[in-house]
């Protein structure tokens, strides 16, 4: 385990305080036999215990299962249905991802259902209880006003977070819980206009309001995470006037600066840093399977040889890898990025000659949030192509998305040392960051009009940008196993830069369009497999400009049939306004007839 403080106590402790608290109003006056004493929870130490566990399952773990779907991550509802990924794999492994990609979901797909018993039926169930607690402790004179206050902002921050993840899912088709609701059994999913997120945003107004700003303790949220987070809320509604105040409010606090370096905000030897402003934390090999850790990707490690682990998803698609691509000052190809392929060795065998292109200029990010043959993996070795690949003809010739994955100095110490998901380790998930900060006020000042304010944002995250690449450049075009990791001596040059990169400033924006047209653009490649990219199609579908002229539909539907040579499997399948959410679970209909109803899509 890692020698730093984590926000997390054993699960095993957590998990069985948590099923021993009833949700009954005569848990409160008489202790169901068997169960724990009741003193045990209305204590500053018990309130404490349950609020760990609200916290704990945050990643989407769980002692009994493992939920790809609950994944806070968002790979497959942010990333693979979108531009950006894959599914990855082969075809005939989690089929249920097959129709998230295809935009083909049924009710009965299990991984939806994963998100929102994650979300509604363990977070926000187990935030409204810790509240309940927090409240009768208080009346009960177990804690004072401070202390309740401390501990309720932080169960409401939980509680708004956990509500916004479902309804980027699920969209405003989710019951409105809190912790005085009778019999959240009886509560439909049918709201008025606006009550989403006027509840979230309420959750989260209490917690920016009370919340210190800063934590002892990492992984607990502070203030400006949650005005960050309802920040991101608003946008989702193009709520600009309402989030530019939150978000100026995090820049002139000066308590946040950008990393001199881009990966240092994915690397485990760098996490909690002046960049973070959420961080979920992650931990392995303290309990059975790591279950600290983030387990919803678990399947998103390299499976080939040489470095193989399980199992191959989540590869980068090759529209994002073209968009990559800049022009001779260092600006992207906004129009023709995708007009040809960057070089890539889709087909050809590792032992095979290929030489990866070195002429065209591309931003350095890539080689950051991609690997692709040729070119030096963190300290893993050379990629050597289409061995290190599950299955190239149906997932590309891209390995798996490469911020989570750690260094090969680091396996066994900060990965998994059980299960059979050896790819789980001890990377944070940096959900907010000052990016993102940066990068929605940037948003938010091109809506204004703002064009020398927007270009300055901008400019302050693509300069960082081209602060540091990825050294070695490799001499050698033919890579059997032999040449693993590194080659013969003198086959890769560390003094040099392993492709052409090059990243250019912005002189100044004509018109909103273009300064919107760049933002979105920046936000793409800043955030590039992140398991945002379709939820921020879905809000800019709505801009009277929409994604650079185009609407979610056209982006999507063209990036299907261009990519038809390596996904065959999605001839016939288009997207619709109809896809933008996930559907009800039909196990949550059924568990509630007549209560819960489905999106109008899907009946």
């Amino acid at each position: 385990m890692r020698d730093m403080k984590k926000y997390k106590i054993i699960m095993v402790t957590t998990l069985l305080l948590a099923m021993s608290f009833s949700c009954s109003e005569d848990f409160l006056t008489k202790a169901p036999l068997g169960s724990t004493s009741e003193n045990v929870f209305y204590s500053e130490k018990g309130i404490d215990a349950l609020l760990t566990g609200t916290y704990g399952i945050i990643s989407g773990s769980a002692l009994w299962t493992v939920s790809w779907g609950a994944s806070i991550q968002n790979w497959t509802y942010g990333s693979v249905a979108s531009d950006d990924a894959y599914k990855g794999s082969e075809i005939g492994d989690q089929t249920p991802v097959n129709d998230i990609e295809r935009w083909a979901v049924f009710s009965t797909n299990g991984y939806p259902a994963d998100k929102w018993r994650l979300c509604i039926g363990m977070g926000v169930d187990r935030a409204n209880k810790t509240i309940k607690v927090i409240k009768k402790t208080l009346e009960d004179g177990g804690i004072n006003e401070a202390t309740a206050t401390k501990y309720m902002a932080e169960a409401r921050f939980l509680r708004g977070m956990y509500n916004f993840e479902a309804r980027l899912v699920f969209g405003d088709y989710i019951p409105i819980l809190t912790e005085d609701t009778p019999d959240p059994k009886a509560v439909s999913n049918v709201n008025e206009a606006g009550a989403v997120l006027n509840h979230i945003i309420a959750d989260l107004k209490y917690a920016y309001e009370n919340l210190p700003e800063t934590q002892a303790q990492k992984g607990r949220p502070t203030k400006y995470a949650a005005m960050a987070l309802a920040a991101r809320a608003y946008l989702q509604d193009l709520k600009y006037a309402e989030a530019k105040p939150l978000l100026d409010n995090i820049i002139n606090s000066q308590k946040y600066s950008l990393m001199p370096k881009f990966i240092q905000n994915f690397e485990i030897a760098s996490e909690n840093n002046a960049e973070s402003i959420f961080e979920i934390q992650a931990n392995v090999n303290d309990i059975n399977e790591s279950l600290n850790a983030e387990m919803g990707i678990g399947l998103n490690f390299p499976h080939g040889s040489d470095i193989g682990m399980c199992c191959g998803f989540h590869q980068p698609s090759q529209n994002l890898v073209n968009a990559f691509k800049v022009d001779a000052n260092g600006l992207p190809l906004f129009d023709t990025f995708n007009n040809s392929d960057f070089k890539n060795d889709q087909g050809v065998a590792s032992e095979a000659t290929f030489v990866p292109d070195d002429v065209t200029p591309v931003d350095p990010r890539l080689d950051w949030t991609v690997s692709r043959r040729g070119i030096p993996y963190k300290d893993w070795g050379i990629n050597r192509g289409r061995d290190w690949i599950r299955k190239q003809p149906e997932g590309g010739p891209y390995m798996p998305a490469s911020k989570p994955f750690f260094k090969q100095s680091e396996k066994f110490s900060l990965s998994t040392t059980t299960g059979w998901q050896t790819g789980i380790n001890a990377n944070n998930y940096r959900y907010i960051r000052y990016a993102h900060v940066l990068l929605w006020r940037a948003e938010v000042a091109a809506f204004d009009g703002e064009l020398g304010k927007a270009k300055d944002l901008v400019n302050m995250v693509r300069q960082r940008a081209g602060n540091d690449m990825v050294m070695g450049k490799v001499k050698i075009f033919q890579l059997p196993p032999a040449a693993y990791p590194w080659g013969a001596e003198g086959d890769v040059d560390f003094t040099k830069p392993a492709a052409n990169y090059k990243i250019g400033q912005y002189t100044a924006f004509a018109s909103k369009e273009e300064a919107m047209k760049a933002v979105q653009w920046e936000q793409r490649l800043e955030f590039a497999t992140e398991g945002m990219r379709f939820f921020d199609l879905r809000r800019w579908d709505n801009l009277p400009m929409k994604i650079g002229g185009k609407s979610m539909a056209e982006v999507l539907n063209s990036f299907a049939t261009a990519d038809l040579r390596i996904r065959e499997f999605m001839k016939g399948y288009t997207f619709s306004d109809a896809d933008k959410y996930q559907p009800v679970p039909q196990g949550q209909l059924d568990l509630q007839p007549g209560v819960l109803e489905q999106r109008p899509e899907y009946k």
